[in-house]
């Protein structure tokens, strides 16, 4: 018993020292956009494309900080309302006279969703097509360098599109993204979106994704600035129709072609709520098992994973104390204290207390759950539920 045990704790830490040395330096918040002036020489044309569906509430404070962009450039913005029962078209139009800028929005109706399509793209996909039938009537005097496809809930610092564009533009990047600042007030969303951002960031290591020499692309769908001629020469939003995570495949296909950039932003910020277990659930399971490309065989790698490297510390710590060894008890510490160090920088950064990095291994066990439904829910066909719609998958 005491050699079985000893051996897993000693794996656990081995693996956490190989993270923490070999793996992109994934727990560091240094990836981040400048909050600094940068200076460019000139401002390429912009179109937002903002996907709205039963987004009444947050659009007086979301919508009105797009349109209150610090942006010299040419800039619109293009929502669609998709199919919504709450006036989000209304409420829109209202955000845009009340902060004078009747003219920059263009509100359209989505249509019915096709089959093939999820519908936040077939909505950004509407976008686009609006865009171009500006161009034809000459209400737009030419398409947008680059495209910011956006989400409804996010609420833009001023400068937010000004400093991606100028990322975009120095650095000669196709696409530029943020994740922006989720919310973090509530109990639960103290507890686990920290932790969601640093699985995230575990799973796709900012440096690696910022590093062209690797294969590894991610982004965060809240924010993209993407540049339009290599959205059209991936095969635009119809190459990635059927994505539950949209961003990440669209980022992928942008990586084949071209540079990409993905950092966390430290004042734009999102305002979708998630005050309880339940909804940080739903929020999870929508898509963990897409992650996983629906294979049991990597469902029960990460189970078996997550267990051994979040589960077992914690627990070898307790055994090693009740049954007397030393070792046991060392080894497990020292992988818990690894593991609460990594950690740190992520709940420092959402302005955490402190004490919640100890707190990682009961996360983890309940995102481990939440991946677990995920596949049950699957299995069951009802995968993918969003906004009132279920994606076959």
């Amino acid at each position: 018993m005491a050699a079985l045990v000893l051996g897993l704790t000693l794996l656990s830490l081995i693996i956490w020292i190989g993270l923490l040395s070999l793996w992109g330096q994934f727990w560091r918040t240094d990836q981040q956009l400048e909050t600094a002036e940068i200076q460019i020489h000139s401002f390429p044309t912009v179109c937002a494309i903002v996907p709205a569906r039963n987004e009444a509430d947050l659009l007086p404070i979301t919508l009105r900080s797009l349109l209150l962009q610090d942006y010299p450039g040419d800039f619109q913005v293009i929502l669609v309302d998709d199919r919504s029962t709450d006036g989000t078209a209304d409420f829109a139009q209202g955000v845009a006279y009340a902060v004078n800028k009747p003219q920059q929005l263009h509100i359209i109706s989505g249509e019915s969703l096709p089959p093939g399509w999820t519908g936040k793209l077939w909505a950004v996909e509407q976008g686009i097509q609006k865009v171009e039938a500006l161009h034809v009537t000459s209400l737009q005097k030419q398409k947008p360098d680059y495209f910011l496809l956006t989400d409804a809930d996010i609420e833009h610092d001023v400068r937010n599109l000004r400093r991606l564009v100028a990322k975009a533009v120095q650095e000669d990047l196709d696409l530029v993204s943020v994740m922006v600042r989720l919310r973090c007030e509530s109990l639960w969303e103290k507890l686990l979106i920290p932790a969601f951002v640093f699985f995230f960031q575990k799973l796709y290591p900012f440096r690696w994704v910022n590093n062209p020499k690797k294969a590894t692309a991610a982004a965060a769908g809240g924010s993209i600035l993407i540049r339009r001629e290599t959205l059209e020469q991936i095969g635009g939003i119809a190459v990635i129709r059927q994505a539950l995570i949209d961003d990440c495949a669209l980022a992928n296909a942008v990586k084949k072609k071209g540079r990409i950039w993905l950092g966390l932003s430290v004042l734009t910020r999102s305002l979708r709520p998630y005050p309880s277990l339940e909804t940080v659930w739903q929020m999870v399971a929508r898509t963990a098992y897409t992650q996983l490309y629906y294979s049991p065989l990597l469902l029960a790698g990460t189970l078996l994973g997550m267990t051994l490297i979040y589960l077992v510390p914690p627990v070898g710590a307790m055994i090693g104390l009740l049954i007397g060894n030393g070792a046991v008890t060392l080894t497990s510490l020292l992988a818990w204290l690894l593991m609460t160090w990594a950690y740190l920088p992520t709940i420092r950064f959402y302005k955490c207390s402190p004490w919640l990095a100890f707190c990682l291994p009961a996360i983890a066990f309940l995102y481990t759950l939440m991946t677990l439904d995920s596949a049950i829910r699957h299995w069951q066909g009802r995968g993918g539920a969003w906004k009132g719609r279920v994606y076959p998958q």
